[in-house]
């Protein structure tokens, strides 16, 4: 069964940090792109963040420029997103998505994505 599973959402105060971890189970990651895409109460769902299956190109909402980073480690099937100086802005369910990569894209474009998990919470607040 092709699973992924997020982890590491939790409550943080404002400017603190969280690592959340994408892992997948029932296929290699090795020829997919990874979007993070969030979901906050009464809004639509956005995209954040993206990784080309080699890694060799990522793409990032203006919103989290310089303050989050994604990355990837095809050996543990993992993928992650590092979230640092949070504002209560990045309250929502984060999402972690799957997409056949052959080229090397790191778009966003929720079409591509076919595998999705069942999302993280992540509460920005003091």
């Amino acid at each position: 069964q092709l699973q992924l599973v997020e982890s590491g959402g939790g409550l943080v105060q404002p400017g603190g940090s969280l690592r959340l971890s994408c892992a997948a189970s029932g296929f290699t990651l090795d020829y997919y792109a990874i979007g993070w895409f969030r979901q906050a109460p009464g809004k639509e769902r956005e995209g954040v963040s993206c990784i080309s299956s080699s890694g060799g190109s990522t793409n990032y909402a203006d919103s989290v420029k310089g303050r989050f980073t994604i990355s990837r480690d095809n050996a543990k099937n993992t993928v992650y997103l590092q979230m640092n100086s949070l504002k209560p802005e990045d309250t929502a369910v984060y999402y972690c998505a799957a997409a056949p990569d052959l080229f090397g894209i790191a778009s966003m474009s929720p079409i591509r994505f076919d595998h999705w998990g069942q999302g993280t919470q992540v509460t920005v607040s003091s």
